[in-house]
This record gives C-alpha cells, structure tokens and sequence, in this order.
C-alpha cells in the first residue's frame, strides 16, 4: 500500500512589512526556496512530478499560476509543471494534502508543495475593488443578511477581526487573557530563534537569516496601550493579531518506496488530512471541528499529541481551541506562532508543518498536529506521524 511521507521542509526567514524580504519578487521567492529544497534533500528537479504551490493574493506578481513561474524562476527542467492553490490562509496547508493524496493514489511520485505570499508587495483584499468586482453576489448577501457580524452593505461583509472579537466574547476570554499570550508567543519564538531551533528549518535570503517579527521587549503595558480597531469596546488588538508578513516554504512529498529506491531520508509520515468548515461570519472557529474530524479519523485522542501548531490568526482564534480540545498548552505552538513569527497567508501552512516537524524531530515526538482558520469558515488539520 502507497504512503505519503515528507523528506524535506525547509523555509524563508519570515520577513515584517516592508522589511528585508520586500524587494524579492514573490515568484523569485518560491524560486529560491524551491532551489534550496533540491538541494538539501538531494533529489533531482526532474523527478518533481507536479510542484502544488499556495497563493492566496493571486493577482498581479502573485498573478498567472505562480507555481509554474516559480519552478522556471528556480531553472529547473522546463518540464516540472505547477499549479497554484487557493484555501485562503490554509492554502499551502491544502497544497501539502494535495501532493500527499497524488502520491499515495498513484498519480505522482515526488511532488513539492508549499506556498508563498509578499504582502509587502501584493496587499491583503488587492483582488478586490472598483476594477476587480468583488467575491460575493447577491445570493450570499440574502442568506446572511441581519445576522450579527454580517455587514451587507460593505464590500466584504464578512469580517476576520470582528469574527475574533464574537470568539473572544463566546467563549469569556478578556484583553488581559489575549495580552498574556500574545506576550508568550514572542518569548517562545525568541527562546527559539537564541538556542537555534529554527536554523535547520530556515533557508536565508539575501543576507535575511532570521524571522524579523520577533519582539523581544514587549510588555504587557504596551500591549494594554494598543486600540482595538475592530470594536470600540473589543479586546483585539494589533498585538494579539498575526503579523502582515513575506515568506515561502516547501515541503517534498513522496512515497516510502521511492524513497528508498533513491536514497532519501524519510522524516514523517502523513498520517491523516482532513478540512472541515464552520460559520462563516464568526469564521475562525473551524480549527475545533477539523481537529476533531482529524483525530477521529486516526484514533487518535489529543492525549496522544506530542506537540500542536495552531494558526495564531488571533489570539481568542488559539485560546478558544485550548478550551474546547482539552489540549495541553504547554504543547501549544511551542517555538512561537504567526503572533510574533508573522503570517504570510499563502506561505502559512507549509511554515507551520516546516517548524512542527522539524520540533517533533529535535524532541522525538511520534505524533504532531497542526490545523489553522481560512477565510470563509473553514480550516485544515493534518496529523504528522514521526518516522
């Protein structure tokens, strides 16, 4: 029987807006961290089957299947094809269960899967405007017209941040609670990046070695002085929201087989894929049914969970999943989270599972969850297996 596993992840250091990654066009981006995959793992380009590539901004230089630009702009052989994948924030995530379903069905062999996005240089909603149109026609307008959270009238009348403030009021969680572990994301990503966890993980660019987003001297006082843009009484802040950032990560997926036939190190089986998708106007609650969906499908129970990487969206987003999952928080995101590391939208997934699995390894952990939001209530989950 055909499995999926994973014999290399690598990333970019995760650039801030307008910081050291902001220059790179994004398809010269998946091209580096493409070239710096092969070259890691040792396989040979030409034996890429398909390269499944996550963007979520698909306009402009993230425009025309930046997949297939990003293999050309890496020079491999001109007959590696790619296609582009949109799951909103989980796209590289889907990209990942993509490649692991063609492998295991027998429809490829090797396949790389990832994603990147610049949103320096390709802003969040730059698909949407006066030129463009806008993504909902009238039909959804009518379904969810009067419902709490729902602005009809706006272009986009459904709302991430005011999906995060109904969660931080669903489930009772305060400004001091979001604040708290907006302060720990940054110490866990800093306690990383000093003993040099992320260095086997990371690919640098252009003289851009580590993930700028990193605030070493936050406080909890300059976090309590930060508005809340998305209600006058809310508790979200810019603090307690994930960064506007640059970035690509890969991941190589084959089977066990051709592994071994050409000399590949397997690292960790993909042991269960599922999406599941929850209200759309609260939006980010999904990651607590795909986690379920996930673990069920397995036979697994959180228990069994070494470590878990949670999209940290939004603070409430994680804190909300803790609560209702019973998992223990001190396996929560262990080196940080898109708080502090930043979050760049079509790169998230493959990033996530890039520094999961790489923590699972450095702490001999069997079992490794990692689920995050998407826009339009919907969310990813994916159990890695150690091998």
């Amino acid at each position: 029987m055909r499995d999926a596993i994973i014999v290399g992840a690598i990333r970019t250091p995760v650039g801030r807006r307008k910081g050291g990654l902001s220059h790179i066009h994004p398809v010269d981006l998946s091209g580096h961290i493409l070239q710096a995959l092969a070259e890691r793992v040792g396989f040979d380009p030409a034996t890429v089957d398909d390269v499944v590539w996550g963007c979520v901004s698909q306009v402009g230089e993230q425009s025309w299947n930046v997949a297939r630009n990003a293999v050309l702009a890496a020079g491999w052989p001109e007959t590696v094809p790619g296609t582009t994948v949109d799951r909103q924030c989980g796209s590289s995530q889907q990209a990942v269960a993509f490649a692991a379903a063609a492998v295991i069905a027998g429809q490829a062999d090797l396949v790389v899967a990832g994603g990147v996005e610049s949103m320096t240089r390709v802003p969040m909603g730059a698909s949407v405007g006066d030129s463009a149109g806008v993504p909902y026609g009238q039909s959804i307008r009518t379904r969810y017209a009067g419902a709490a959270g729902f602005d009809a009238n706006a272009a986009i009348p459904f709302n991430q941040g005011i999906g995060a403030e109904m969660i931080a009021a669903r489930w009772g969680l305060s400004r001091s609670q979001l604040d708290e572990y907006a302060l720990s994301s940054h110490a866990r990503a800093a306690a990383a990046a000093d003993s040099g966890a992320f260095t086997a993980e990371l690919s640098p660019v252009d003289g851009i070695a580590a993930d700028e987003g990193i605030r070493r001297n936050s406080s909890l006082a300059a976090l309590g002085a930060l508005p809340t843009p998305f209600r006058p009484d809310g508790v979200v802040t810019a603090g307690t929201a994930s960064q506007i950032s640059d970035g690509a990560a890969a991941l190589a997926v084959t089977t066990s087989s051709w592994a071994a036939e050409h000399g590949l190190t397997p690292l960790a089986r993909i042991h269960t894929s599922v999406v599941a998708a929850d209200d759309p106007i609260i939006m980010l609650t999904a990651p607590i049914p795909a986690t379920a969906k996930a673990l069920a499908r397995a036979g697994l129970s959180i228990a069994d969970i070494g470590a878990y990487e949670v999209n940290e969206a939004f603070a409430p987003v994680v804190l909300a999943w803790l609560a209702e999952t019973g998992a223990d928080p001190t396996r929560l995101n262990p080196r940080g989270g898109a708080i502090a590391l930043g979050h760049p939208l079509g790169a998230s997934g493959a990033r996530l599972m890039t520094t999961l699995l790489h923590h699972m390894r450095d702490n001999d952990i069997r079992y490794g969850l990692q689920t995050m939001c998407e826009g339009g209530g919907m969310a990813n989950a994916t159990i890695l297996e150690l091998l």
